[in-house]
């Protein structure tokens, strides 16, 4: 794995420690040796799926694969589409609507630390395995949701199903790519987008036909069963392709070859995948996040909280924990969950910002966006749900096309810049649209736009990112992209949140003028809309509440599209060829000689710049 660190790193930072010490020299060496194993196991494990990959090299074969990844991506697509409905009516029936930025983060944190531990392993253990552990803690998480009766035993549902939802999209993705050269991963990589073809269109109608607002547990529970099914197929064709694999010279060669956990036992092989997966570092990394975003969601509302210690008390824990995090990441950690060697290249750092962002920009301006459709413009369940997953729909249109447009051109990032300029058309679409009559359009109009900026942007973020680096390093690269991408969901659900929480119920008692009706608004709207219908009094003051509300959520995410284009300036352009991967020298982890007409102009444009303003300089 990328993040490992190479024996003759290793050599460099002990030989300042045990200078002279022969004791400890030798106990270095014993590490040194237990590192080249896991290596060993690694690489093991990576050339075991490039082979079981070249099983499948015929057209038919790939549309089988292509297909059996398409029916699993399809039972998560729309679990995804609905289980965020089903989440709105259940803290909408335990009278906490306004913590459903609360859930949000715990969701995102959780799913985030859940992707780098799932990526680590997969490299030891195959993908395989840790599909089928993903979809234990899957099942037990929507069981656990499904019976749920009050919002903390709810989020304790949340932590199981993101646990095994991230699980299995990650397993799912890096299938994907184990099977696809770079010149098509971005094809590939669209897979997981088709479903929502469909999904857009029949998720609305499963939404109303169950009557979520007193059904909304059965809804969440049959998904238990559902996606396990779901899986069966792609299972089922991995182990085809394990057992043609299995027929050749070259696996049976690879047979031979000793895993880790054949050379030293349980217990060794214990300890160095508690090294090896970081627990400690993600760990401190979720309880510092936790600690600081989630108190922003909740301190705001009815009565300001910002002055209590359940407030202060975990920001100021968080914190802490930050520098805590870093200093362990970077002086105890033997493998970090973020490997330095590659965030120092701009091919690495540039995507990861990006990914934070994108998913920030979006919690912002959608995060409460299912709500404000039926509260603020009068749309049924069936609409609303259509029209929060129509970018959905688009992406999965465009993407077979933009995804043969790639692999003929060979090049990315001409496309990303234009897809990331796209967004400034989204924001201010929905800045325009906040609520009132025929508002929809506006938002139906964001959302297509949106999803050709998702297919041009979001998606070849990752295959950006992946192609300046080798197949090994792809889970790992793979896995800080997603968990970034989460990262950047908290962050965003958090400000979006306390934007929410701090705002809403003062205009709302503004507007109103009465406490009581203005608790009620507050707390569960969707039942409150209900005995007050479209045009009253009381519902137009609720909706100029709501568009004060949003005013304030989508200027925060239309200021950092800014940032955001400036990344995408510095991403790294490769040229996308037939390899898994880059072939690089030992010790080389990103490729940085490759043409970059973008860039190169930036330069340029900056030199002669430098120089103009050196040689005024001296005139003067």
């Amino acid at each position: 794995m990328s993040s490992q660190k190479g024996p003759e790193q290793v050599i460099d930072d002990h030989s300042e420690k045990i200078s002279g010490d022969a004791g400890m020299q030798k106990e270095y060496e014993q590490a040194t040796t237990v590192m080249d194993s896991m290596n060993q196991t690694k690489s093991l494990v990576i050339r075991k799926a490039e082979m079981m990959a070249t099983q499948y090299n015929k057209w038919y074969l790939q549309v089988l694969f292509v297909v059996c990844a398409f029916v699993c991506a399809y039972g998560y697509s729309l679990d995804s589409n609905i289980r965020y409905t089903y989440m709105t009516y259940a803290t909408n029936s335990y009278n906490t609507h306004s913590l459903l930025s609360t859930i949000s983060i715990i969701n995102l944190m959780i799913a985030a630390v859940a992707q780098l531990f799932f990526a680590g392993l997969s490299d030891v253990f195959g993908r395989l395995r840790l599909l089928i552990v993903a979809l234990l803690f899957y099942v037990t998480g929507t069981v656990i949701q499904s019976q749920a009766y009050d919002i903390q035993r709810y989020a304790a549902g949340s932590v199981f199903y993101n646990v095994g939802v991230v699980g299995v999209m990650l397993q799912v993705s890096l299938f994907l790519a184990d099977n696809s050269t770079l010149k098509w991963r971005l094809l590939y990589s669209f897979v997981p987008a088709w479903p929502a073809i469909i999904n857009v269109w029949v998720s609305g109608n499963i939404v109303q036909a169950a009557n979520p607002l007193e059904n909304w547990s059965w809804g969440i529970a049959m998904w238990a069963f559902i996606l396990p099914l779901c899986c069966v197929p792609l299972i089922c064709c991995v182990i085809h392709m394990r057992w043609k694999a299995s027929k050749t010279a070259e696996w049976k060669e690879l047979e031979t070859e000793m895993t880790f956990y054949q050379q030293h036992g349980f217990v060794h092989t214990a300890v160095q995948l508690f090294w090896k997966t970081d627990i400690v570092g993600l760990l401190l990394l979720t309880a510092a996040m936790g600690c600081i975003l989630v108190p922003l969601t909740i301190a705001g509302g009815i009565s300001s909280q910002w002055k209590t210690g359940k407030i202060i008390a975990p920001i100021v824990l968080g914190g802490f924990l930050v520098p805590l995090t870093i200093y362990w990441e970077s002086r105890w950690a033997k493998v970090p969950f973020a490997p330095f060697a590659l965030l120092k290249d701009r091919g690495i750092w540039a995507p990861l910002g990006i990914m934070f962002l994108i998913c920030f920009i979006y919690q912002m301006a959608a995060g409460y966006l299912y709500t404000i459709l039926l509260v603020s413009m009068n749309q049924s369940a069936l609409s609303a749900t259509r029209i929060i997953n129509l970018y959905s729909f688009v992406a999965g249109v465009y993407s077979p096309i933009f995804g043969f447009i790639v692999a003929r051109t060979g090049k990315l990032k001409f496309f990303m810049v234009f897809g990331c300029c796209l967004y400034f058309v989204v924001m201010g679409l929905f800045y325009r649209y906040r609520g009132g009559s025929g508002a929809e359009s506006g938002i139906i109009g964001a959302m297509i736009v949106w999803g050709i900026s998702s297919c041009m942007y979001t998606y070849p973020v990752t295959t950006s990112a992946q192609s300046v680096t080798t197949h090994e390093n792809m889970a790992s690269v793979t896995a800080m992209l997603l968990t970034i991408f989460r990262i950047g969901g908290a962050v965003g659900a958090s400000v979006s949140g306390a934007v929410w929480t701090n705002l809403l119920y003062p205009k709302l008692l503004e507007n109103f003028g009465d406490a009581e009706l203005a608790i009620s608004a507050y707390g569960s709207p969707l039942t409150f809309i209900v005995s007050h219908p479209w045009n009253s009094p009381i519902r137009n003051a609720m909706v100029d509440a709501y568009r004060h509300v949003q005013k304030y959520e989508v200027l925060v995410g239309l200021i950092f599209v800014v940032p955001m284009l400036f990344l995408t300036f510095c991403l790294r352009d490769p040229e996308l060829t037939n390899d898994y991967g880059q072939k690089l020298d030992q010790g080389q982890c990103v490729q940085t000689e490759s043409e970059d007409p973008i860039a190169d102009w930036f330069t340029r444009r900056y030199k002669q710049l430098k120089h103009r303003g050196t040689s005024t300089r001296d005139d003067n």
